[in-house]
């Protein structure tokens, strides 16, 4: 489930001052004795944990200051003078026809709210939060879209003035560590989940890049031979393609998007023909502006990285296009995923006909056999074609030589129930007693504990927990394995000691995991919840680094660039930069709904519709959302 997470950023006050035309009331808006008289309320801000959030929030007509933390709130309006002034924002201020007028305050200023009165009328709200009165949305006002500005007051001095941004969040989990079957087995689970397959068995993926030729959209078997030749897929059926279809950004937006969905039909077409097993197919299309201003930079066409995308196709026709044709031939092509799934000599066989087979190879000890007959029980259990009850009916002796075949039933019991995870915890370390040096059935164990030790359902020793994971490597386990579980480690500890509200110890488990989660590879799911974990903990700038890189590919997921985008927006130095053009103009071909959503106002799901301020923003929003 998706949550939002409220974060108030500051503006600086070098801003043009425009106050004459409304009420102010008794504020005082300070020029060059500021430091002086904001000294308190600065070092008060200057000595707040990072952690402590706040945010203004709408019933109605009335208005709430909410906060998280009343001892920080009580030391902020110690004094009488100490207040509250919101001013309420129009979105009608950032019109596409009309010019923005910079000024100190954006909107309408309503009455200040001081001290005494903030202190005492400050309740209890949901959620561990506080909340206070601070004013009411003027009658004419109502039916527009409006945001809400915070002015803090000491002395009745104006000494902060913060816009609140909504930063689109998704819940993040621990790393998926995998479970030892046959080989170590992931979570198919993705950002946005698209089925509920549970657990990849027995399968595979395979990833290629087809150049499409300028005008051609029909593919043929002959076309597609040699790849599925390549596969040799003797042992696997293709089961899901995933396909990408990008076009050169010259020409027609509607004509493009068309002919790349012609062409991917018409690869999965091929690709059907040489299988009876229907392919389940996903398809997206889009105009490759990623690549085409990547590969201009640098080069004498890079004055076209400063136009409008109307302006650039517009140049891009006749001697020009064909001039440009050796970097444009290379951003036509299709982007493939497929699925294999390996094939099943035992799969129409009943649950009766199946563990009657695998009792026997059991019986004559044929672990081949009976490993085999186990993954096609497998894969009918995570089709949901048999019960998870059929997994204790399976006849396997705890003896050294079916450690293999043990371990695999007892964690895939694990992976189809985590509530399972304390009854096969304690049959794993009984079968350890069994086979102390066996590196799988050891790292299963710690996945589990660390798991358990997240949901508190049983005690840890950390020193010994920590010991545990680093012997892994004396029984085979990669180092990056080894890593990957320390950062989940740190990232349990983190969260138990934030809840001691330990700020300082849970910063130094934040800061292990920065440091060492470039040793393995990460999924999408990963970087996601890892970066959200970085934003939960007011480490913004950590999740921008770990996502940078990541976000510049053609093939981003389309979560984390949106999640990218909704840290980086407001910062004005990035965004006026021509790769961070490029990336928008990406989210803008993935998603321009999502895209122009952006910018809508907090209460109607966007950042903030204040974005346009930035005069460069405001260009993209306009050229892309303005319809």
């Amino acid at each position: 489930m998706k949550f939002l997470k409220l974060l108030s950023v500051l503006c600086l006050l070098t801003c043009f001052t425009n106050l004459n035309a409304q009420n102010t009331f008794d504020i005082l808006f300070p020029q060059s004795n500021r430091d002086q008289v904001c000294q308190s309320c600065t070092n008060i801000f200057r000595q707040k944990p990072k952690e402590i959030r706040f945010t203004v929030e709408r019933e109605g007509a009335n208005l709430y200051f909410r906060i998280n933390d009343k001892k920080w709130f009580n030391m902020l309006f110690k004094n009488a003078g100490d207040g509250i002034a919101v001013d309420v924002v129009r979105k009608r201020r950032y019109d596409c026809n009309e010019t923005v007028v910079a000024s100190q305050i954006k909107g309408l200023l309503l009455k200040p709210v001081y001290g005494a009165k903030l202190r005492g009328m400050l309740k209890p709200a949901k959620d561990d939060m506080y909340r206070v009165h601070v004013g009411r949305i003027p009658s004419n006002f109502l039916d527009e879209e409006l945001e809400y500005n915070i002015l803090f007051l000491s002395n009745k001095n104006m000494c902060r003035y913060q816009t609140i941004y909504n930063l689109e969040a998704y819940p993040w989990e621990l790393l998926d560590m995998g479970m030892y079957l046959d080989s170590l087995t992931y979570n198919t689970k993705q950002i946005k989940p698209s089925s509920n397959e549970g657990y990849v068995l027995k399968n595979k993926t395979l990833k290629f890049t087809i150049p499409f030729k300028k005008n051609k959209s029909e593919y043929s078997q002959e076309d597609i031979k040699p790849i599925y030749d390549s596969l040799r897929l003797t042992d696997f059926n293709i089961k899901t393609i995933k396909i990408k279809a990008y076009s050169s950004v010259e020409g027609s937006l509607e004509r493009n998007v068309e002919l790349q969905e012609q062409r991917a039909s018409s690869i999965a077409n091929a690709l059907q023909s040489f299988q009876k097993p229907t392919i389940k197919t996903q398809i997206s299309s889009s105009e490759n502006w990623v690549e085409f201003l990547n590969d201009i930079k640098n080069t004498k066409y890079s004055n076209l990285s400063a136009l409008s995308k109307t302006r650039i196709k517009s140049k891009l026709v006749g001697a020009f296009s064909k001039e440009m044709e050796p970097i444009l031939k290379h951003h036509r092509k299709a982007l493939l995923e497929l699925g294999l799934e390996k094939k099943d000599r035992y799969k129409n066989l009943s649950e009766s006909e199946l563990l009657s087979k695998f009792n026997e190879a059991i019986s004559k000890e044929d672990l081949d056999v009976a490993n085999e007959i186990q993954n096609s029980i497998f894969e009918k259990l995570k089709n949901k074609e048999i019960s998870p009850d059929f997994l204790r009916k399976m006849n396997i002796p705890k003896q050294a030589k079916f450690a293999k075949i043990f371990n695999k039933n007892s964690a895939y019991r694990y992976m189809l129930d985590v509530r399972q995870a304390l009854i096969v915890y304690n049959e794993l370390s009984v079968l350890e007693e069994i086979v102390p040096k066996n590196g799988e059935v050891k790292y299963n164990i710690a996945a589990i504990k660390i798991k358990l030790w997240r949901f508190r359902a049983i005690e840890i020793d950390e020193t010994k927990l920590k010991n545990q994971i680093n012997a892994l490597k004396n029984y085979g386990i990669d180092a990056s394995l080894v890593s990957r579980m320390m950062v989940n480690f740190h990232i349990i500890k983190a969260e138990n000691l934030m809840r001691k509200r330990d700020f300082k110890g849970k910063d130094a488990s934040v800061s292990y995991i920065h440091k060492n989660y470039n040793k393995f590879v990460l999924s999408d799911y990963d970087y996601l919840s890892l970066a959200q974990f970085f934003s939960y903990y007011a480490n913004t700038d950590m999740a921008v680094e770990l996502l940078d890189k990541k976000v510049r590919t053609i093939d981003i997921d389309e979560n984390l660039l949106f999640y990218y985008l909704n840290l980086t927006l407001i910062n004005n130095e990035l965004t006026h930069q021509t790769d961070y053009r490029t990336m928008m103009l990406n989210a803008i071909n993935i998603n321009k709904e999502r895209f122009c959503k952006l910018f809508n106002a907090v209460e109607n799901g966007g950042v903030t519709f204040q974005l346009l301020e930035n005069e460069y923003l405001k260009d993209t929003y306009c050229e892309n959302c303005n319809d």
